[in-house]
């Protein structure tokens, strides 16, 4: 089916383009966990990456942006009005490399500050770095998800200088506002910590809200983010961190080799694409996501009344709060047919949350929606009786 120029894929073509989302679970269960969306990727994207096959650009991509910053200052200026310096995007292979790269060669030592609940890489990057995590815990129960600079505040007071952003937020899909970001700048200014922003969900900004760029209030920052999330192509590998400081750019560029060498020429390829091509896609995703939030709700409100989600903002992950269905709903829904990604992976500890993935067809996400209420309505029912 195709709306507003989204290519939904079907079960059967879901499973063979996504083996993760899909293949992880048994045929007939519904998958919303992972971060993948149900939707062929654009056309311009698919074109460049056949393109460059038939060419036989399967080489190694040297150093440098092979036309990623252009494209992607194009896109920020386009979408955000900022303007990018070209030379300042420099390619990794993925998000998650980048942070920890980050993390190692251009951030000072010491303790690193992770807001949770967090994509449960975050933690596993300042461990694999070596570095001690210093955890800043929401509330459950808070109105409205925000940065707690006391704190932050407290914890650059005992000696963190680092603090790892999510902007936008994953899994709470909150977009962070201006006064927010310049609040948490001038924090880390006093204390001479340095932030490393992950903006990948950027481009997911959904109406409603407006995405601030970060190094727009704090130009000592470190910025990765990547097409892969919002251009549903994370297999080509491909990613870019935004340094504004030349000699972070120099320290970077002297990396060795198995610090920083897996940077795809298709990931380039499709990252150019992504940024520069596929504007009208990018326009039809927001309001095919925009119209999946809607509908959640709707459906939430008729189905699971007690549920409770926190305005999203951004992203296409939805937070739930169902904890007066169930102490563990991911483990409930999954008996049932349905695969969410427990709220505990993001907070451990954290009882009665889960992360719902809205990415897919309207229909299908009636069926996930219907089947994890018929779930958490049964349970609920038999702790009662």
């Amino acid at each position: 089916m195709t709306s507003n120029g989204i290519r939904d894929l079907t079960d059967e073509q879901a499973r063979a383009a996504l083996p993760l989302k899909w293949g992880a679970v048994e045929e007939g269960v519904l998958p919303a966990w992972v971060a993948e969306m149900d939707y062929h990727p654009a056309e311009p994207i698919e074109e460049a990456l056949v393109a460059a096959v038939r060419r036989g650009s399967l080489g190694y991509a040297p150093f440098g942006s092979g036309g990623l910053g252009e494209a992607f200052a194009g896109f920020a200026e386009r979408h955000w009005g900022w303007t990018v310096p070209p030379e300042a995007v420099l390619p990794t292979s993925g998000v998650m490399t980048g942070v920890r790269l980050a993390l190692e060669a251009l951030c000072p030592p010491g303790p690193v500050v992770v807001p949770l609940p967090c994509y449960p890489p975050f933690r596993d990057a300042v461990a694999v770095t070596g570095r001690e995590l210093v955890p800043v815990t929401l509330d459950p129960d808070a109105d409205e998800a925000t940065l707690d600079l006391d704190a932050i505040e407290a914890a650059f007071a005992a000696g963190a200088r680092t603090f790892l952003l999510c902007s936008p937020h994953n899994p709470l899909g909150r977009v962070w506002t201006r006064d927010e970001l310049t609040a948490l700048a001038e924090l880390a200014g006093r204390y001479d910590a340095r932030v490393v922003a992950d903006e990948i969900h950027a481009p997911l900004v959904l109406p409603g809200a407006t995405f601030t760029p970060y190094l727009t209030v704090d130009e000592r920052a470190i910025v990765v983010t990547s097409a892969s999330k919002s251009f549903n192509i994370p297999a080509v590998h491909g990613a870019q961190l935004v340094l504004l400081d030349p000699a972070d750019r120099e320290a970077f560029a002297r990396l060795p080799i198995p610090a920083q060498h897996d940077w795809s020429s298709l990931g380039i390829v499709a990252g150019v694409a992504a940024w520069r091509d596929c504007d009208d896609w990018h326009a039809a995703l927001l309001g095919r996501l925009a119209a999946q939030r809607d509908l959640l709700a709707d459906l939430l409100a008729e189905h699971l009344p007690r549920a409770r989600m926190r305005p999203l903002e951004a992203t296409y992950l939805a937070w739930l709060d169902l904890r007066a269905y169930a102490a563990d709903p991911a483990a409930v829904a999954l008996a049932h047919g349905v695969r969410l990604a427990p709220g505990a992976d993001y907070q451990p500890g954290l009882d009665g949350h889960v992360r719902l993935n809205l990415a897919t067809s309207p229909e299908r996400l009636r069926r996930i929606v219907h089947r994890v209420a018929t779930a958490l309505t049964s349970e609920a029912s038999s702790l009662e009786e």
